[in-house]
Formats: structure tokens, C-alpha cells, sequence
């Protein structure tokens, strides 16, 4: 059997919109790899239990090592997956002490039940006894659990979209198998304004294109650094953020909820970025151009939008004027005038 990347073409063929791969005949690959990478990132940064002990949350993901694919035979789809993580995580007691700890799961795989997982809870060495260690190990373990469940979700269904590819009669009819006795973790997960995913059957979505204008009290450098230094952007967001502020750094912040890649930077002058919600269709980007114009005693930011999805315009307006716009404003005093 040909290895994965190497068949032979005439049995491997590419998905494609014009349904070359009549009736799904076909032995078709996707890696879902970088994909799900991602997905597993967004859905335990941030993840926190709370009791009357104080309050711990997920705040890195240190490792993670491994691959996933899906092969589409027959209208079949056939999900592999195999990952071995590690996280950090911070506990903070009533008392405002704080402590330190790691979590890992050798073997998240389609060959294990979601209740077969190996979770490992720790706390650091040279960090004290703290019964927050047994709410990580109990709630902790638990929603990570359900957070993984909640990835091999998206991943059969979020994924695979465009994967079953319409038949000789137009309609298609997905099945979907897994190479193991693991049954499907129904688990689902809920994000504030988030909605149920555009289908994509391999044809390229209808995308728009807008701009916006926002004036701000302060000067383009330090408008600049609110976009790129991590610190401030979790000030505006009021929520844990990733950032890497260089040119091909990339970013995730609102819960994970937004992502992308910084793709060109002229200090002070201009971002540009790949950036989208977390249920567009998978690995759609819109092009984000942010342009700083120097207005003396203000900044005027003007905001491109290119590659949007049709059906997302109106929420990415009002998403960029909330989480963005309004929030800086109130967060770092850009808005008001000071006498």
C-alpha cells in the first residue's frame, strides 16, 4: 500500500470542484495536521475549574506531538489521529497565592475512548502542597477530557467539509468510519457568538470586501504596540491571548475564537495579517491591511477586509467595533480627551 504523500496518482487524486472524483470512486487524503494543531491549542488555552480552593486554568500548551488524516473512499470517511500533549497550568488560592503545574495525555488517539485517556496532573517540583493540585486532577481532568472529545468532533465534522464531493447525480452521500472500536464523544462545546460553520462542497466561497475607519487619541506607535505586544492585547480582550509580534508570528485570542498570522509589518505605519473566526470553513483566511495615519494629535486607523465570507460581513464589522475599536478605547483612555 502506498505510504501517505507518496501513492501512486492514479489511485490518490486531489478534491476538486468540477467532481473529477466521480462518485467519490476515488482514495482521497486531507491532512489534517496543522488543522488540528490548532483546534487543540484554542480549545485548552484558557480552560479553568473553579472551587472554594481558588481557581486554576490552562495557560500553555507546551508540547504537542503528532498527526491526523482523513481518507475519503467510497463516500467513507476514515479518520486517523494520534497526539501526545502537554500543557501548563496556573492555580491561584483564595488567599491570592499562586502555583504552578503541568498536565499530560500520552495518547489521544482513534484507537481510545475518550474515557480511556491517560490524563497526568502535576504540580512543579519546588512548588508547594496546594489542594488545588486535586481540583486539577478531578474538574481539571475533566474538562480536558471533554475539550478532546469536543476536537474529534470538529474534526468529523468542521474538517471534512468539501471532502465528499457531489456524485455523478449531484448530491452526495458521506458515511464515516474510524479505524477503531472508539465510538464518537458526543461532547460539545458552546462560544460566545459563535455560529454553525458555512458548508463548503470544494467550490470556492463567495467572500466580500469592506473597509473601516476609527479615529484614536494617541499616537501611531502606541497604537501599533496594542495590536502586537501580547500583554496589552490581553488588557483590551480581557482574556488570555497569544501573540508572537513579528512578521510571520502568529496570534489567538478571544478564547480562541480569532486567529491568524502577522504576514507584513511596517512599524507604525501598518499590519497586515491572515485573520479569521474559528468557525469559518477550515483554513479560510480574510487579509486584514491595518494603515496608521499620524494626525498630529491623534491616529486615524483604517482597517481593508479582504476575503470575508458573504455571510460573515455584518458580525465582522460589529466584531472589529466591540472587540477591537471600543474596547482599546476603553481599555487604554484613547477615546476621551484629556483637559
Amino acid at each position: 500500500m502506498a505510504k501517505w504523500g507518496e501513492g501512486d496518482p492514479r489511485w490518490i487524486v486531489e478534491e476538486r470542484a468540477d467532481a473529477t472524483n466521480v462518485n467519490n470512486w476515488h482514495w482521497t487524503e486531507r491532512d489534517a495536521t496543522n488543522w488540528s494543531s490548532d483546534k487543540l491549542k484554542a480549545l485548552l488555552l484558557g480552560l479553568s475549574v473553579e472551587n472554594d480552593e481558588g481557581k486554576c486554568e490552562v495557560t500553555e500548551v507546551s508540547k504537542l506531538e503528532g498527526e491526523a488524516s482523513i481518507n475519503n473512499r467510497k463516500g467513507k470517511l476514515i479518520f486517523f489521529y494520534e497526539w501526545n500533549l502537554k500543557a501548563s497550568w496556573t492555580g491561584k488560592s483564595k488567599s491570592g497565592v499562586k502555583y504552578k503545574g503541568t498536565l499530560e495525555v500520552p495518547n489521544l488517539s482513534d484507537e481510545n475512548d475518550m474515557e480511556d485517556l491517560d490524563i497526568s496532573v502535576a504540580l512543579n517540583k519546588d512548588e508547594p502542597d496546594t489542594p488545588l493540585t486535586n481540583l486539577m486532577k478531578t474538574k481539571g481532568a475533566e474538562k480536558v477530557r471533554e475539550a478532546l472529545g469536543s476536537y474529534v468532533e470538529f474534526l468529523k465534522t468542521e474538517f471534512t467539509q468539501g471532502m465528499i464531493l457531489p456524485t455523478a447525480n449531484g448530491m452526495a452521500k458521506p458515511q464515516s468510519t474510524s479505524q477503531s472500536k472508539a465510538q464518537t464523544d458526543r461532547t460539545q462545546i458552546s462560544s460566545s457568538g459563535s455560529t454553525a460553520a458555512p458548508v463548503n462542497t470544494g467550490v470556492k466561497i463567495p467572500t466580500c470586501k469592506f473597509s473601516m475607519k476609527e479615529t484614536f487619541l494617541t499616537s501611531p506607535a502606541d497604537l501599533y504596540r496594542v495590536f502586537l505586544n501580547q500583554e496589552m492585547v490581553q488588557a483590551f480582550t480581557h482574556a488570555p491571548a497569544t501573540v508572537d509580534g513579528e512578521r510571520g508570528g502568529k496570534f489567538r485570542l478571544l478564547d480562541g475564537n480569532v486567529f491568524g498570522e502577522f504576514t507584513d509589518l511596517v512599524p507604525d505605519e501598518k499590519i497586515v495579517m491572515k485573520w479569521r473566526f474559528n468557525n469559518w470553513p477550515c483554513e479560510h483566511y480574510a487579509t486584514i491591511t491595518m494603515t496608521l495615519l499620524d494626525q498630529s494629535s491623534e491616529t486615524e486607523l483604517k482597517v481593508e477586509c479582504r476575503g470575508v465570507p458573504d455571510n460573515e460581513e455584518e458580525r465582522t464589522k460589529e466584531g472589529w467595533k466591540r472587540y477591537y475599536f471600543e474596547a482599546i478605547k476603553q481599555t487604554f483612555g484613547y477615546g476621551a480627551r484629556l483637559f
